[in-house]
């Protein structure tokens, strides 16, 4: 089935980003954008009945959100009508997905990007990854969409998503971790920085400002409890070798 609307439910950082990422890449598509903080202008912002009623809908909501929307827009949604799911946890979303929708179709994916990532790189998207951990799309439309995604210059990667929640407690937590400390200690940049402190900021600054993916992965993310007792034993051997 042709794509020829996508309705994009919350208007993020991630969701602007989406917005920005379609109107560049799929120009014939129309978008209808739902966000909770804009009134319904029919141009750019509309009710969360006609979002639903897209031939995709986008759910660019919080982790915490993420069953409640779905809840939401389930009576809402046409007949074929895919639900996109871009969290950044999947074990969880997944389940919900099963759980509420086992009949309608889905695909749960993660952008392993943002929109700082995207900035800094001005707009290049080559390389970015995108993981699907789960999908009900008839194989053909599957194909279709990684296709598209292909010829664009993002790289596809298929995971389970107990695979993807635990490579994410130990890179993208563990990122967020560190820079949030970072952030909190008032360390910045100075004018005889070496490169690998430069590197180290440029991380920093492109969590920084996620404080609230960065509470709801470690709740909704199993393994990062296991990643943050490792981080704490490490810690402890650090401090150890400086004692000598």
């Amino acid at each position: 089935m042709p794509i020829s609307t996508v309705g994009i439910v919350g208007y993020g950082s991630f969701g602007k980003l989406v917005h920005t990422l379609l109107n560049r890449f799929a120009p014939t598509v129309r978008v209808r954008v739902h966000s909770s903080r804009s009134e319904p202008d029919r141009q750019t912002f509309f009710s969360l009945e006609d979002v639903a009623a897209c031939d995709a809908i986008v759910l660019a909501v919080p982790i915490s959100a993420f069953e409640d929307t779905v809840q939401k827009i389930l009576p809402m949604l046409g007949t074929n009508s895919v639900i996109v799911d871009v969290a950044t946890v999947k074990v969880h979303t997944v389940h919900v997905l099963k759980r509420l929708a086992p009949d309608r179709k889905y695909i749960a994916t993660h952008p392993m990007f943002g929109p700082e990532s995207y900035k800094k790189l001005d707009g290049n998207v080559h390389g970015f990854r995108i993981v699907i951990a789960e999908s009900t799309l008839p194989m053909p439309q599957k194909d279709e969409l990684v296709s598209f995604l292909q010829s664009i210059g993002f790289d596809v990667v298929e995971v389970t998503a107990d695979a993807h929640d635990k490579h994410l407690a130990e890179t993208l937590f563990l990122t967020h971790f560190v820079g949030q400390i970072i952030s909190k200690g008032n360390f910045n940049r100075t004018e005889i920085d070496t490169v690998s402190f430069g590197y180290l900021m440029d991380a920093v600054e492109s969590v920084k400002h996620d404080s609230q993916l960065f509470q709801d992965v470690f709740k909704y993310n199993l393994y990062c409890k296991e990643v943050l007792e490792r981080f704490e034993t490490s810690e402890k051997e650090v401090q150890a070798l400086l004692a000598k």
